[in-house]
């Protein structure tokens, strides 16, 4: 593992604590007695990634995606969520303060010994400052799972929408072919001529930075993502 991508002690603790139920993680910043407290990893659904080449990045960039230089074995991969709540009242209702707070692509069950920044195909780590962070880029807080090789079609649903919105009367509901899941907190893309799935998440406004699980011998067992908390301190 690379000392300038390895994660410092503080995102390390993040990381394993944001994956295991009932950790808490701080506290609300509008309630300094209330803690944000992990109270479920579930599964939302499994992505097939056929070519074992993964791209991590928004489903909107018009860029080269963010294509990993790590392959994963081609196969079908659950992805887990980690969900938060922080209870509290608001204008007075209680309400559960729930939040996604990681999402996790899960490559294998094997334990964990080390967390680093993932580098995309076309990165120089050699440009790479210490302290700094590497991650796709996103000004639509959206972020996704996907096979590379099918990437045209699986976001092909994202494009029209975008066209569509543009050429379309003001006032128009205009959908996208995909499917919500989670009440919308996820939204999966499929091409089964592939197939291949792509699955949307919450990503940070700016940079997010792609996490890498790392096991004794250096494979990967997790991808992981975490988006900034709105309720956290």
């Amino acid at each position: 593992m690379d000392a300038r991508l390895r994660a410092g002690s503080k995102d390390a603790e993040y990381l394993e604590e944001v994956l295991t139920p009932g950790a808490r993680l701080g506290v609300r910043y509008d309630h300094p007695h209330t803690f944000v407290e992990v109270v479920e990893v579930s599964e939302v659904t499994s992505v097939r990634i056929p070519s074992g080449r993964l791209t991590v990045d928004s489903p909107w960039t018009e860029e080269e995606p963010r294509e990993l230089t790590e392959r994963i074995a081609p196969g079908v991969y659950r992805v887990d969520a980690a969900w938060v709540e922080a209870p509290h009242e608001f204008m007075g209702e209680y309400v559960s303060g729930r939040e996604c707070a990681a999402i996790r692509l899960c490559v294998s069950d094997d334990p964990i010994i080390g967390w680093e920044m993932s580098l995309a195909v076309g990165d120089d780590i050699e440009r790479l400052q210490k302290g700094q962070e590497v991650g796709f880029e996103t000004d639509t807080a959206m972020g996704c799972f996907a096979d590379a090789a099918a990437w045209p079609t699986l976001t092909a649903p994202f494009r029209r929408f975008r066209e569509e919105c543009e050429t379309c009367e003001h006032g128009t509901f205009v959908s996208r072919d995909t499917e919500d899941l989670c009440e919308g907190y996820f939204e999966r893309s499929v091409d089964e001529s592939q197939s291949a799935d792509l699955l949307t998440f919450v990503a940070n406004e700016g940079s997010t930075v792609v996490w890498l699980g790392r096991t004794e011998n250096g494979s990967v067992a997790s991808v992981v993502v975490t988006p900034h908390l709105g309720t956290l301190a």
